[in-house]
């Protein structure tokens, strides 16, 4: 059964207690596990049919997909500076990981594991960046609090999420549900559109072709970064 917990404080004391030294997938199945406990059992019920809403509605099959040219951007980072792909694919290859927000704790799991893999990354050549719709101030709090060393953008009104094929609107139930597990979306993104992007993590190289294309509506699933370092080997 897919459980879910409220963001915030007590999420982050769950995820401290967890290892940083295995898969990245086992460490949010032991999430889930570990707050499973403090989950309603009509609220996991809840996150169980949203899961699967997603899953039926097909959002995940319109993703940009390997071997096709991923779309240009420009996006302010956490300090209101413009990041454009294009420019940072003259250094080397470019790893994006679309994530929700910082409400989410999956996201924050998923942050922490790329930026342990971040030197080995960066020893292949790459440059890692994380895009999320919430505002700059927002993304600024996630940088800051997980002490990451990469780039995070503010993709406000999943603008760039959209050209990857990512991002959808939440139906009332989906609303409902982020707002009762604490993630109100219009104060985190600055607009009432409820609309989050699908997590995905692409790989993309220096002729903006996407090498390695991640993507997936449950949000329990991540792509562990030994992946994405095994493919950039296969590139070099």
């Amino acid at each position: 059964m897919a459980t879910d917990i409220p963001s915030g404080s007590l999420a982050s004391i769950v995820a401290s207690t967890i290892p940083t030294d295995i898969p990245l997938q086992e460490q949010i199945d032991t999430f889930v596990a570990r707050g499973a406990k403090y989950v309603p059992e009509e609220m996991a019920r809840q996150v169980d049919s949203h899961i699967e809403h997603l899953a039926a509605s097909g959002v995940a099959e319109f993703a940009l997909k390997e071997d096709e040219q991923a779309p240009d951007f420009t996006l302010p980072d956490a300090l209101g500076q413009a990041v454009t792909l294009s420019q940072l694919l003259t250094q080397g290859p470019v790893v994006i990981i679309f994530y929700r927000g910082e409400w989410c704790p999956y996201c924050n799991l998923e942050l922490r594991a790329y930026q342990k893999a971040l030197p080995q990354l960066q020893e292949l050549g790459a440059t890692l960046v994380a895009i999320s719709p919430q505002t700059p101030d927002h993304s600024l709090s996630t940088q800051e609090k997980h002490e990451l060393g990469f780039v995070v953008l503010s993709d406000r009104g999943n603008r760039v999420a959209r050209a990857y094929g990512l991002a959808f609107e939440l139906d009332e139930a989906g609303k409902a549900l982020h707002a009762q597990l604490g993630a109100d979306l219009p104060a985190y993104n600055g607009d009432d559109s409820w609309e989050l992007p699908v997590p995905g993590t692409f790989l993309i190289d220096q002729a903006r072709t996407v090498r390695l294309a991640s993507v997936d509506s449950n949000f329990f699933h991540r792509l562990d970064p030994s992946v994405v370092i095994a493919r950039l080997k296969e590139l070099k």
